[in-house]
């Protein structure tokens, strides 16, 4: 797969539990590897509904008549599976963050390894990109932006930075970016705090966590009975909302109990957490921060 390197394909779509006749949705296309294995594993009169908001991803449609690629953000997905007459499904994949396409194409700008554009938007349509945030964005927002999502104590330092040097002159490439954040980059760990940095104005640009919060709000009322819900994480803040939400229906206080003392929560977990296996970490490195969480609808 030169597009994406799935990971956790067997352990993610294991989870699914997949019944040959039933109806599943993969929210993250992307390669479109997850689908094709959903696909090898559905009979005739299953049915695959796939989004992806990136035009890219359109280059790799599956030619399948059980096949359905929706172009749009899958916080939508109950909107749109409604278009096509699905109020209820079996299963749902999430492969959450960023492609390996996406991180390789400079272009893009999500990689702090290439000098590209300061862009990250995952819907090229999108009206803000990394570089208005960068450029226009007030430096408190900034701040709080950088310690929410790139969970940086010094948050403010770096904000009060990017502002001050963007009134010299506009910060509009990735290279651009890091020279100006040289002095807060030490050797040892120059890689990760840019990884921190970047991934805090990624989310910003495209909400990924108020998705999130929205897809999964959704769950409840789209699954059938007993049908599965697979997420693949990639990073602490989302992982959260997934375990959190799994375990409470909620992302933040603790569900109400009834007269008895009981919850109702509409999900249950399903096993333990899923990590990748060495070998799969050392044949696709980008796999060593993922984490597999997997619920299923109460019956």
């Amino acid at each position: 797969m030169s597009y994406h390197n799935p990971v956790l394909l067997n352990e993610s779509i294991d989870a699914l539990n997949i019944q040959k006749d039933g109806v599943y949705v993969d929210v993250t296309f992307g390669g479109g590897g997850h689908s094709k294995e959903i696909l090898n594993r559905l009979g005739e009169n299953g049915r695959l509904f796939a989004f992806d908001q990136d035009s890219d991803a359109v280059n790799n449609k599956i030619d399948d008549s059980r096949f359905v690629l929706i172009e749009e953000n899958f916080r939508y997905i109950s909107r749109f599976l409604k278009f096509y007459g699905v109020r209820k499904v079996d299963g749902v994949l999430a492969d959450l963050g960023v492609s390996s396409h996406q991180f390789d194409e400079a272009e893009r700008g999500f990689s702090i390894r290439f000098d590209g554009e300061l862009d990250m938007r995952m819907n090229q349509d999108a009206k803000i990109s990394a570089k208005q945030i960068i450029n226009e964005y007030e430096e408190k927002d900034l701040a709080d932006i950088l310690f929410l999502y790139g969970e940086l104590r010094n948050a403010r330092a770096i904000a009060r930075t990017i502002v001050e040097e963007r009134e010299k002159e506009k910060i509009e490439t990735s290279f651009q970016l890091k020279q100006v954040l040289r002095r807060y980059l030490p050797k040892a760990r120059e890689n990760k705090i840019l990884a921190q940095i970047f991934q805090a104005i990624r989310i910003e640009v495209n909400e990924e966590l108020e998705v999130l919060k929205e897809f999964l709000n959704q769950m409840p009322g789209l699954l059938n009975p007993g049908g599965r819900l697979s997420v693949i994480s990639y990073h602490s803040l989302e992982d959260r909302l997934v375990k959190r939400f799994i375990r409470t229906g909620l992302f933040s206080g603790e569900p109400e109990k009834d007269f008895f003392g009981n919850v109702s929560v509409p999900l249950m977990k399903v096993g333990k957490l899923i990590v990748p296996a060495p070998e799969e970490i050392n044949i696709n490195n980008r796999a060593r921060s993922a984490k597999l969480r997997v619920a299923t609808l109460k019956v």
